[in-house]
């Protein structure tokens, strides 16, 4: 009898656990927590391609084509894998539940969002699964879950999550309904994964959330993200840090002052815009003008004239005519940004923006995105030119790129290849930037460079 049960006990430390993973910066640090927790069982992490006893799958739901990214995972991995466990959590999850109750045809574990932290013990869990559903009301959850991460996968750079949530109802956006109002992580709890990733070698963190500006307004300490940040560079002075997307109207003297200031705080800011007509700001719930984004990237531009500026935007939205796109491009002409994101507008049942008239045909999105599309190309092409013959640091990544150069990107966020030995790679280089095509920026080693 105690043989049996060592034997049964071991088999079920080597479960072997494949991870998909769908979606934002926080999906994939709340994978890698996964990940953590199953090594910590004992168990072997594969392929999704590989044979496995449990597949997990997190989804996304911030867009229909995410949505429908995400049923065709579920779909392709239960027939890929028919005799394995099934565990399905993330956003397409916490917003169409029944919906994947009726699409599956075999017993599932589904976990919401709130729930994420019993994802592991669930999916390790011996008795069958008939049909386990950890949900629960994601808009009553106070605290986010703790997750902890040991190591972001085989990568120089983590995600460092410190928030999770949104109570802005933009009337375009399900992720409020999916994610639940903000919540925060306490900062010594921040700081203490942050040493774990420092331990584990990452040498910058992205520091991510679902709305990263509103960290510390549900705690009760008074800490901010400007404290946050402030703290984070000053205990680890010698690694990068990042700020992953910040709302326009939650970008402030204090903020760029920091970033000025501290060296190891990246000169990078990615700010959603989403559209630069006012009409359509206020019937997305946007809560301010173009006139004060207008302000906002000149002040950007003004405290770090190096630093790369990224925009969002949003184009096809209920009501959009020629007149408001024209504003649009018009205004994303003139500022001095670095790249665009942009996406079409894809209707979220459950939104406000999905009930509205004057839906914009699918032709018509499609062409003003290839528009802003080529507008980025520009943009990115003249911001790279700007740094040909400067030196600028770059951490070096493990992978190579396909002609077998070296690659990283600098602070300011430009992605760069050149020669070098594999010694380098983990480690902060300054590269000289010589040459920029369509395609990528190249460089070589600065003659004065040294490892960090």
């Amino acid at each position: 009898m105690i043989r049996s049960s060592a034997i049964t006990e071991h088999q079920r430390k080597m479960k072997k656990i494949a991870i998909t993973t769908l979606g934002c910066k926080v999906n994939q640090y709340e994978s890698a927590a996964f990940q953590t927790g199953f090594e910590a069982a004992g168990c072997v992490m594969v392929q999704a391609k590989e044979a496995a006893d449990i597949i997990v799958i997190n989804t996304c739901a911030v867009t229909a084509k995410a949505g429908t990214q995400s049923r065709q995972a579920v779909r392709q991995l239960m027939r890929r894998h028919p005799d394995a466990k099934i565990v399905i959590t993330g956003c397409y999850v916490q917003m169409a539940a029944q919906e994947l109750v009726k699409m599956v045809n075999k017993p599932v574990c589904i976990v919401g969002n709130g729930n994420k932290d019993r994802l592991v013990q669930a999916a390790l869990c011996d008795t069958p699964c008939d049909l386990t559903m950890l949900m629960g009301r994601i808009s009553q959850k106070k605290e986010i879950c703790r997750l902890p991460v040991r190591h972001f996968g085989n990568r120089t750079r983590a995600g460092l999550r410190v928030q999770d949530g949104c109570h802005n109802f933009c009337t375009y956006c399900i992720v409020p309904y999916t994610r639940g109002p903000s919540r925060s992580l306490p900062l010594e709890e921040v700081l203490d994964q942050a040493a774990i990733f420092v331990s584990e070698g990452h040498r910058e963190m992205v520091v991510t959330g679902i709305h990263v500006g509103q960290y510390g307004k549900d705690l009760q300490d008074g800490t901010d993200c400007v404290d946050l940040i402030r703290r984070l560079c000053l205990v680890h002075p010698d690694i990068r840090f990042r700020l992953s997307s910040i709302e326009p109207m939650e970008i402030n003297d204090e903020l760029l002052i920091l970033m000025a200031g501290q060296k190891n705080f990246m000169p990078h800011l990615h700010i959603p815009l989403q559209s630069g007509d006012d009409t359509i700001l206020a019937r997305m719930n946007r809560g301010y003008t173009t006139k004060e984004f207008r302000e906002t990237v000149a002040l950007c531009r003004k405290r770090l004239p190096d630093a790369a500026i990224g925009i969002d935007v949003l184009v096809g939205f209920p009501g959009e005519t020629d007149q408001h796109f024209a504003n649009t491009r018009a205004l994303l002409q003139e500022l001095d940004c670095t790249y665009l994101h942009v996406f079409p507008y894809s209707q979220r049942p459950g939104t406000l923006a999905a009930t509205f008239d004057q839906q914009i045909p699918q032709a018509v999105k499609e062409e003003r995105v290839a528009y802003l599309r080529q507008l980025d190309a520009e943009k990115k092409g003249l911001f790279y030119q700007r740094y040909l013959g400067a030196a600028r640091p770059v951490l070096v990544e493990y992978k190579r790129d396909p002609d077998g150069n070296l690659k990283g990107f600098t602070d300011n966020y430009i992605p760069v290849s050149f020669p070098g030995h594999r010694s380098l790679m983990n480690t902060i280089t300054a590269v000289t930037l010589t040459t920029v095509s369509a395609t990528q920026v190249s460089g070589r080693i600065a003659e004065d460079y040294h490892a960090g």
